[in-house]
């Protein structure tokens, strides 16, 4: 198995890690640092900053020393559906009944998804025409500023004389995380076009 391959389950892995510890209670109760900041958060958001780390190196590796495999395209992108998505079910579930929902509105978890379903179903069916949507620089804007955003929502609960600073910031690029999902979704159903409609 090649080492961008090996990257790519890792990050499979430590998702379901992530979601493990954010549901023990007494990892929940607790603080670090006499702050907000719950135990849980804090493991996660390493372990979050990690793979995400991993999502970068395996793509960087593959492309240099000619290592993309099949296995890599199908599990790659799932991979960062399963983190991403993962770690904004956990936040919307932990803001819920805050002052600080929309910190992680749910309302832009569901966006995220239909646009991944949406996306992931136009690929289908290229794929069976024998053709391929390469993902453009929206999409990959759209991943990038998403996940540093979650990074900076795990400390969302970290306050500064009663401001939680971490958590604005996460919210401003959380929204404009938002707004490049609707963009790329958009531009990959344009740039699919001849194919979804050709039977209309």
């Amino acid at each position: 198995m090649t080492l961008p391959n090996k990257l790519t389950l890792l990050r499979i892995v430590l998702v379901p890690v992530m979601v493990v510890v954010a549901f023990i209670p007494y990892l929940n109760e607790n603080y670090m640092f006499n702050s907000g900041l719950s135990i849980a958060n804090f493991i996660n958001v390493i372990i979050f900053a990690l793979a995400s780390f991993t999502d970068f190196l395996d793509g960087k590796i593959a492309r240099k020393y000619n290592l993309v495999t099949t296995f890599g395209k199908f599990a790659d992108p799932l991979a960062d559906k399963m983190l991403v998505t993962s770690a904004m079910v956990i936040l919307c579930l932990q803001m819920n009944g805050t002052n600080y929902w929309w910190f992680m509105p749910a309302w832009g978890l569901i966006l995220i998804l239909c646009r991944d379903l949406m996306v992931d179903g136009v690929r289908f069916i290229c794929a069976g025409k024998g053709e391929t949507i390469a993902a453009d620089i929206f999409g990959k804007i759209k991943t990038f500023v998403t996940m540093f955003a979650l990074v900076f929502l795990f400390l969302w609960n970290i306050d500064f004389n009663g401001v939680h600073v971490f958590g604005y910031i996460g919210m401003v690029l959380m929204y404009v995380g938002i707004l490049f999902t609707i963009i790329s979704g958009v531009r990959y159903i344009y740039r699919a076009r001849k194919v979804i409609f050709e039977s209309i």
